[in-house]
């Protein structure tokens, strides 16, 4: 039967992909999604066939994806994290609704980066949090700046992906001096690379000094709220129980 399903995969592993992610995989006709993915899931699955493209063909995949299901296939759209948090899902919709099409999209979750770095970290994520992308790729850098400076003036444990790359090195210097002015240097920070990876590796400082770590793309840096403190190794945002 026809039907398309937007897979979260996790960070990549098989013990970190829900049981729902694993049985959509293994019941696909063909499984699609971005080379780097592919590569993360293609050897314990040995027997699918896999169609794998580069960065910024994402509309073009989920074109693809419509192709292969209007020709009668079941077909896995595969997303690292979740599908629908900064995935797959969003572009799949709407590609599906422009087309006209009545074929099926299940969306199918997946444990997401912010999930797999708090766990790591701790428990920084026990209150309101926000979660914003750094890439100005498809938002305004002015705009991505102003939710920054909202989410710190509103007290909420900040969660930022993709922080830094070759062509944005100075976004995240700028994004840290904007929490600045309403957040103490000494608030705790947590940067965690390739989360739930086995190259994972992950660093616990304040926001006075979290520029002196390794911040790439591939990197979760969790900034903790007025709140947030470090015991034992960990970060903990406590949620107000009285203990």
């Amino acid at each position: 039967m026809s039907v398309i399903q937007v897979i979260g995969i996790g960070p990549g592993s098989m013990e970190e992909m829900t049981p729902r992610a694993k049985s959509a995989i293994e019941n696909a006709d063909i499984v699609i999604g971005y080379s780097t993915y592919v590569k993360l899931i293609k050897d314990y699955f040995p027997d699918k066939q896999f169609i794998s493209s580069g960065m910024t063909r994402e509309v073009e995949r989920c074109e693809l994806v419509l192709q292969k299901a209007l020709e009668g296939n079941r077909v896995a759209l595969i997303s690292s994290g979740d599908s629908g948090i900064y995935g797959m899902a969003g572009i799949m919709l709407e590609v599906v609704n422009k087309s006209g099409s009545a074929i099926p999209v299940e969306v199918i979750p997946g444990i997401t980066a912010a999930n797999s770095a708090a766990a790591v970290l701790g428990a920084p994520l026990m209150h309101d949090f926000a979660v914003i992308s750094l890439s100005d790729l498809l938002t305004p850098l002015d705009l991505i700046y102003k939710r920054v400076e909202c989410a710190a003036q509103g007290d909420f444990v900040i969660c930022l992906y993709n922080p830094r790359s070759k062509g944005r090195s100075g976004y995240i210097n700028t994004a840290r001096d904007i929490i600045l002015k309403s957040r103490k240097a000494s608030t705790p920070v947590g940067i965690v690379r390739n989360a739930g990876r086995e190259s994972e590796q992950h660093f616990i400082t304040t926001l006075g000094d979290m520029l002196d770590y390794e911040i790439d793309m591939f990197s979760v840096v969790i900034i903790g709220n007025s709140n947030t403190y470090i015991e034992n190794g960990k970060m903990i945002t406590p949620r107000g129980y009285k203990i």
